[in-house]
């Protein structure tokens, strides 16, 4: 059998009961074994996928070739089609809120090794000084309004999206925004030096995704709520714990509000270290979910362990394993993964991180496959 032969329908309504911790269905492994498993069967996540790695699959698998050139729309219609046949229920359809705050970036060669998956540059965010650097700065910023937002894409979803999958868009860029406003070198200095700067920055951008998070829940299709917010690098917070309790957090929690009462899972995605405020993200913020794992930080498999009964534990399968490993260890790792976190539920396999467009396309591909592949019966 080759890759991704066996098939998956989409099912949203799976989805959210595994992401929720709602119900558990007992599986028997490929090894003869029995263990409770939160599902019907593996469900898959991914934060998104590159659009070099859409492509690729779409070129490998002859996905969506009768789309009509220049159709406003036609990038929907393959996403579609796409996220189905990898046996995703939901996918990010791509409003990008981020971009909509004007800000500096730095480019450099794109020097992913596969050459077909190469976008040819890769940019970032200044780190050393944003646009705001003072008062008069921040009264002549061009701060977004979420009226702004073409949500076009979003209505189109709303009447064509298949019933069996559901949409999301990343919304809480809190302490990301901001840091990219100051620059975060500029931000680690005005925090002390001008406090009250930094207030009204995190004042506005709060407010903008509050907004933000609120109309998203006034479309049916966006069956969840995804919060992005990288908050940590390997050993610790980026900035101090008493920081982001004071000024990030609150928003979030937020934010989760409002996904609650329009009854919808608030999911984070957060790179880092984030031990010091994990409890404060479950009691507090009242996250349904985590994302983004590292093992030179915390495997998810460990992750697990440790709050596996009270979130959902979503992807975890190293990005820089993927992209070094072969078939037999990737496939290994998966099913040592899946045999670990899915008892108890509350787990959703793929990356730890996103499809990069410098993970080969196989060894991705390889992933899902077993995953594919793990439980029968």
């Amino acid at each position: 059998m080759g890759l991704l032969e066996k098939k998956i329908e989409p099912d949203i309504e799976g989805l959210l009961e595994v992401i929720q911790r709602r119900s558990s269905t007992v599986h028997r492994t490929p090894h003869g074994g029995r263990h409770r498993a939160e599902g019907k069967r593996v469900y898959h996540i991914e934060l998104f996928l590159d659009e070099e790695i859409r492509q690729q699959v779409c070129a490998r698998f002859d996905l969506a070739t009768n789309l009509g050139r220049g159709e406003r729309f036609a990038e929907l219609k393959r996403d579609i089609e796409l996220h189905a046949f990898l046996g995703y229920d939901a996918f990010r359809f791509g409003l990008r809120s981020g971009d909509v705050f004007k800000l500096p970036h730095l480019y450099a060669n794109d020097t992913t090794g596969v050459a077909a998956q190469s976008r040819g540059q890769r940019e970032w965010s200044e780190e050393h000084a944003g646009p705001i650097r003072s008062w008069q700065d921040f009264e002549s910023y061009p701060w977004p309004e979420v009226c702004e937002i073409d949500f076009g894409p979003l209505e189109w979803l709303q009447k064509n999206l298949p019933e069996n999958m559901g949409c999301y868009e990343l919304t809480a860029h809190i302490l990301e925004v901001t840091s990219w406003l100051f620059g975060y070198e500029t931000f680690c200095y005005k925090i002390f030096d001008e406090a009250d700067l930094v207030d009204a920055v995190f004042q506005k951008v709060g407010m903008f995704y509050e907004q933000f998070t609120r109309t998203l829940c006034d479309f049916s299709c966006v069956r969840l709520i995804w919060g992005s917010d990288d908050m940590g690098f390997r050993t610790s917070t980026l900035v101090s714990v008493e920081v982001l309790r004071e000024k990030v957090l609150p928003w979030h929690k937020r934010c989760a509000q409002i996904a609650h009462e329009h009854n919808r899972p608030y999911l984070l995605h957060s790179c880092g270290n984030l031990e010091e405020i994990m409890d404060d993200l479950i009691n507090d913020v009242g996250i349904d979910a985590k994302h983004s794992f590292e093992d030179a930080i915390m495997p998810v498999t460990e992750a697990k362990k440790k709050y596996g009964d009270r979130i959902a534990l979503l992807g975890g399968l190293d990005v820089d394993f993927l992209c070094r490993a072969d078939e037999q260890a990737i496939r290994k790792r998966v099913r040592e993964t899946l045999a670990t976190c899915l008892p108890g539920g509350g787990y959703c396999l793929g990356t730890g991180n996103t499809v990069a467009n410098y993970i080969p396309l196989d060894n991705y591909l390889i992933m899902l496959d077993e995953g594919r592949k793990f439980l029968a019966g």
